[in-house]
């Protein structure tokens, strides 16, 4: 039966709660002790560029923006010295893993190589400076050396249990030694101390993301959980959220950081869902930044062609070539457009937009299309079923302007009829003297839209629900307009015609009829309503212009 603590073949090993609960599997008293270990760790610290300290503690790092673009040259100087590294490096004293070829690392190994040394026995290697397999483009700063327990770190590492079950004759022997720079020295010393004893002393981001990134270098993935969990606990900002997205691809591929990123994208989309009031602050994030934003279905907009607009301009400022903005829009950004809900005039643009690869246009377009003529049931049913998964683009916003599906005819008369569905929230919240409104439509070349109010009814001095038309300013045209509105209703759930009328638009104008049911707005809410049907208030409105 396995030890709890341990993590051998076992990478989603749930044990995050007992790290710092239990004290079983906990060997924190055998590290760097020689009486409970059966081999020494020679780490050697390689010199480098001088660096500011990642640990918070002195040093030039004053903020973790500031620490974010330290580590990004670290990254770029890392994979310079690697390549240098390896041309200095003798084949016959790497040990590393198995199938490497050529001195080469992992992937996510950037720039620490593991060797094993025929060395004399006892405490003579620790003290050991032969250069005989130095690498020559690299200098030697320090030596650490510790006593480690190899069953301890197989059980939490797959790197380690490589490195000492490998088969070959290197893995009998008793000193193996790593290569680091000095950057990674702190953080993989914690790692070392974390493997034996499930604790950190690093409480600060900087410090535990270092401690991360070793954590993911030597395949420790219940550091990475503990990593994760406490750096979820620490008050998040923009820039930290922003560094936690666009940590390397092999460390957001692991479940262990799963929980960190989804947290980082909730703080993003939450701060940020009201993109009009941030942005200039939004308009300077980098891409992972506007997914994360983009995801969230409570995203403050007018409408989903705001959506569209913003994410052109945002996308047309970040990437000046037209070939690479193409790619971004349709391979990372187009997913985060939810066209189904964009007005037919503005799916019409995405067509000849030049933006978008004109095929990958064409296939949006339609797809949105076919969607809005599904029936609405259908159309529900397919949101259902995108709730569960990351593709999201016919769930529908809380948009400022609610949808309309919207029927244009040009003979034998200029003709549209619109159709605009509201949930019973959304009437309820209209209560007791709301009023939202519909996406703009066209007719005549001419923007109308629809507004549903909760009003006091003249007469009778009591709530009720009112439809309205209204036409927006646009000049001073003047248009004379046949309209009907009809509404769904029990039993036979057909449109049945509740008011008609005429009326000569200006601009800025509107025309409805203050309670459209002719009854009082608790009938019209009451559970046995004639007009909800599933919990949907169907509307219609006919409008035709007059000869």
């Amino acid at each position: 039966m396995r030890e709890m603590g341990s993590d051998l073949f076992d990478p989603r090993s749930e044990m995050e709660p007992q790290f710092s609960q239990s004290s079983d599997g906990n060997f924190g008293f055998a590290f760097n002790d020689s009486n409970f270990s059966d081999r020494v760790l020679r780490i050697e610290v390689v010199g480098g560029p001088s660096e500011c300290r990642s640990d918070g503690e002195g040093g030039c790092c004053t903020s973790i923006a500031d620490w974010a673009r330290l580590r990004k040259r670290r990254r770029e100087d890392g994979r310079k010295e690697t390549a240098l590294d390896i041309t200095g490096c003798p084949e016959e004293q790497i040990l590393n893993e198995p199938d490497m070829d050529d001195c080469d690392g992992p992937e996510n190994q950037d720039d620490t190589v593991a060797m094993v040394e025929e060395s004399p026995s006892g405490d003579e290697a620790a003290s050991s400076n032969d250069s005989g397999w130095s690498m020559d483009s690299s200098t030697v700063l320090k030596i650490k050396t510790l006593h480690i327990s190899s069953p301890i770190l197989a059980a939490k590492s797959p790197f380690f249990y490589k490195l000492f079950s490998n088969g070959m004759r290197e893995s009998e022997q008793r000193h193996v030694t790593l290569r680091i720079s000095g950057s990674e020295e702190a953080a993989l010393m914690e790692l070392l101390n974390f493997m034996y004893s499930n604790t950190l002393s690093a409480n600060t981001a900087p410090a535990l993301l270092d401690v991360l990134m070793a954590a993911d270098k030597f395949e420790v993935a219940s550091c990475m959980r503990y990593c994760s969990r406490l750096l979820r606990n620490l008050p998040m900002t923009p820039e930290s959220a922003l560094l936690y997205l666009e940590l390397p691809s092999s460390v957001l591929m692991g479940e262990a950081v799963q929980p960190l990123t989804d947290a980082a994208k909730h703080f993003l989309a939450t701060r940020y869902k009201d993109i009009n009031r941030f942005q200039d602050e939004v308009m300077g994030l980098p891409l992972a930044g506007i997914e994360a934003i983009l995801s969230c279905d409570d995203l403050q907009v007018a409408s989903e062609d705001a959506v569209y607009d913003f994410i052109l301009r945002w996308a047309r400022a970040q990437y000046q070539g037209l070939e690479e903005r193409r790619d971004v829009l349709g391979s990372r950004l187009a997913r985060y457009i939810r066209f189904p809900y964009m007005s037919c005039r503005k799916l019409k643009k995405v067509l000849s937009c030049t933006d978008f690869d004109h095929e990958v246009a064409s296939k949006l377009v339609l797809e949105a299309l076919f969607f809005k003529a599904e029936a609405p049931h259908r159309q529900r049913t397919l949101a259902a079923e995108e709730c569960t998964t990351s593709n999201r683009r016919f769930v529908e916003r809380a948009y400022k302007y609610r949808p309309v599906k919207v029927v244009e005819f040009e003979l034998p008369r200029q003709q549209c009829v619109v159709y605009l569905d509201l949930k019973r929230e959304e009437c309820s919240n209209l209560f007791p003297s709301g009023r939202v409104y519909s996406q703009a439509f066209h007719l005549g070349g001419q923007g109308f839209f629809l507004s549903a109010h909760c009003n006091m009814d003249q007469q009778s001095s009591f709530h009720c629900f009112g439809l309205f038309l209204g036409m927006q300013e646009k000049g001073s045209v003047t248009f004379a307009v046949d309209y009907e509105f009809a509404a769904r209703s029990k039993p036979t759930e057909e449109y049945i015609s509740k008011y008609k009328g005429n009326y000569t638009f200006t601009g800025g104008k509107a025309v409805g009829y203050r309670n459209l049911f002719a009854i009082p707005w608790t009938n019209f809410m009451a559970e046995d309503s004639h007009y909800f049907i599933n919990g949907i208030l169907h509307l219609r409105a006919e409008l035709t212009i007059r000869n």
